[in-house]
């Protein structure tokens, strides 16, 4: 028998749909987690807190393959799972279509001004002029990340005739090395950060690539907070270094309430809600989870598998 460990969330979508020869193991707390893992060949290991998870992840000493609904892996014991030989899967591509969906929200709402008409009908006061007034219709944004989230994005706004260049490593039509976009910051109206969190990736926007941006550019993240400085954005937000930000992720999260960025009225805050944004992720995660685990069965190769030395 293989011994499954996972989490009783995705149970009702599973149950009744495994192999008979697969052994499963529910918890529905840390503790029953941690007492579990030992037993563990396949470990669904995914909780909120991640040095929890991180923990589970390290006690489960025989395991051979760590299915994540996460699409980022950053928390996760990555150096510890290449060293015992680990096969992890995780979520790329669950929640792409939500959160590209996300993107082009944040981008209408920042371009319509449409939080001013939310706060108005919340005042009773009828507006007597947009509050804001700029078209996504032929305007540039700089893509930096190119996975399943970042062609989604691209296929959307191209629909909207935004003229989109791409930063990824494989060069490319309309496509920027990760060493040739930050000379060219100036030339977008749009900064879409759609990155994985890497050491790589880490600060790779800060107060230098702020000051580079021209002063009606509006940054979009939902990467990872850490891709930004975030102490730079404040300052860039409150000089009008920079238009706006929409930032659906930040450092720490939860964002404490006396963050400066909660107050500024150029900066969104979206409480990391873009992945949920929609009904579907454990449908859609259950159903990939029970494809790999025939492959695992017939011994053939999982889809998608993380590659831990780039850490995505």
């Amino acid at each position: 028998m293989t011994i499954a460990v996972m989490s009783a969330l995705i149970r009702p979508l599973v149950e009744g749909r495994l192999p008979s020869d697969i052994d499963i193991r529910w918890f529905t707390t840390k503790d029953e987690a941690l007492a579990l893992a030992p037993l563990a060949e396949i470990g669904w290991f995914d909780m909120y807190d991640k040095a929890d998870m991180a923990e589970t992840i390290s006690a489960a000493k025989n395991l051979k393959w760590l299915n994540s609904i996460y699409a980022g892996v950053d928390g996760m014991p990555l150096d510890l799972l290449k060293q015992r030989d680990v096969i992890v899967t995780n979520g790329a591509g669950i929640n792409a279509i939500t959160i590209a969906e996300y993107v082009v929200m944040g981008m209408l709402t920042m371009a319509k001004g449409y939080r001013e008409v939310v706060h108005a009908q919340g005042r009773h006061e009828w507006l007597q002029d947009s509050p804001g007034k700029v078209e996504l219709f032929g305007s540039k944004a700089l893509l930096l990340g190119y996975g399943a989230i970042g062609k989604l994005i691209e296929e959307r706004l191209k629909a909207f005739a935004v003229d989109v260049t791409i930063v990824r490593r494989t060069p490319g039509p309309e496509t920027l090395g990760p060493e040739e976009w930050r000379d060219k910051l100036d030339a977008f109206d749009w900064i879409i950060l759609a990155v994985p969190a890497t050491e790589e990736t880490d600060g790779m926007i800060g107060a230098a690539e702020l000051a580079a941006m021209k002063p009606t550019a509006r940054l979009v993240n939902i990467a990872r907070g850490s891709v930004i400085d975030q102490n730079a954005l404040v300052a860039a937000l409150k000089s009008g270094q920079i238009a706006e930000a929409f930032l659906d992720v930040t450092t720490p999260e939860p964002l404490p309430a006396e963050d400066p960025l909660w107050d500024l009225p150029n900066a969104h805050v979206t409480m990391h809600l873009s992945g949920r944004a929609q009904d579907k992720m454990f449908v859609r995660s259950a159903q990939r989870f029970l494809e790999n685990l025939a492959r695992y069965k017939a011994g053939e190769p999982l889809n998608p598998r993380v590659n831990l030395d780039l850490g995505y």
